[in-house]
């Protein structure tokens, strides 16, 4: 990866130039079943128009803080990407009544309510489907995003020195989320072209690492697994093997 690289977004314009089409993020969900593939092109496409959505519409500006009530998912990296690419912060599991704004799963409806700026609901259904029925008083991401712009230029440039993102208790400039994320990628063995496997969720740095930002640090990708513990010794063996796993990052491993 490019040496000059300072933000998340950064990263992924890297990864972007060097091969589109190699997969960037394998999510399953072994409590519905559900795998999707996403290789850098398409997890880029979507940061663009999620990017788009959080600038135009919500008209989020850099500094704004975007508290972030999503669980390990692959939606939820593409706001994570986003959010780096206008500039927000995104506080993950952070406090909605000191955000600016919300984007919040299904189950953390009531208390993303407690945010009085925009508010944006993720149905986090399989294929990206939106909810029957769009909660009161959010807007609803399935519905909202497709007609965003497939290209995505930022108003104002992002700092790398500015906060960046938020998570148990640490806050990172986009400068220390990228030597951190590479740190992490050379202890994790990572290199152009590793898969690593994560069962971590989304709420610790551990997590958002492994589940995201080292692999993609790195030029590898990742195979993200949520309710992994549903899946079985047997079951984890195969997977690993039919994804063509390089290494895991599995609690109590």
């Amino acid at each position: 990866m490019n040496s000059s690289d300072r933000t998340a977004a950064d990263l992924l314009r890297s990864a972007l130039a060097a091969d589109p089409a190699r997969p960037l993020v394998t999510f399953y969900d072994d409590a519905t079943g559900e795998r999707v593939e996403l290789s850098v092109a398409t997890f880029a496409n979507w940061v663009a128009k999620t990017a788009n959505l959080l600038q135009g519409d919500l008209a989020a500006e850099p500094g704004d803080r975007l508290a972030l009530l999503l669980p390990a998912h692959w939606q939820s990296a593409v706001w994570l990407l986003a959010c780096a690419s206008v500039g927000v912060v995104a506080d993950v599991q952070g406090d909605p009544a000191a955000a600016d704004l919300v984007v919040s799963g299904p189950d953390t409806l009531e208390r993303a309510r407690a945010c009085r700026g925009e508010r944006v609901a993720l149905a986090l259904r399989p294929l990206g489907g939106r909810f029957p029925q769009a909660p009161e008083g959010f807007a609803d991401y399935a519905v909202e995003v497709p007609s965003q712009g497939d290209r995505f230029a930022p108003f104002a440039p992002v700092d790398p020195g500015a906060p960046a993102l938020a998570v148990g208790g640490v806050e990172l400039t986009g400068t220390e989320l990228v030597e951190k994320a590479r740190t992490d990628a050379d202890a994790l063995g990572l290199v152009p072209g590793s898969r690593l496997l994560s069962g971590h969720t989304y709420d610790t740095w551990e997590g958002l690492s492994a589940g995201l930002f080292a692999p993609l640090a790195a030029g590898g990708s990742v195979v993200l697994c949520r309710h992994l513990g549903q899946l079985g010794a047997e079951g984890l063996a195969k997977r690993i093997e039919s994804e063509r796993v390089t290494g895991t990052a599995v609690p109590g491993q």
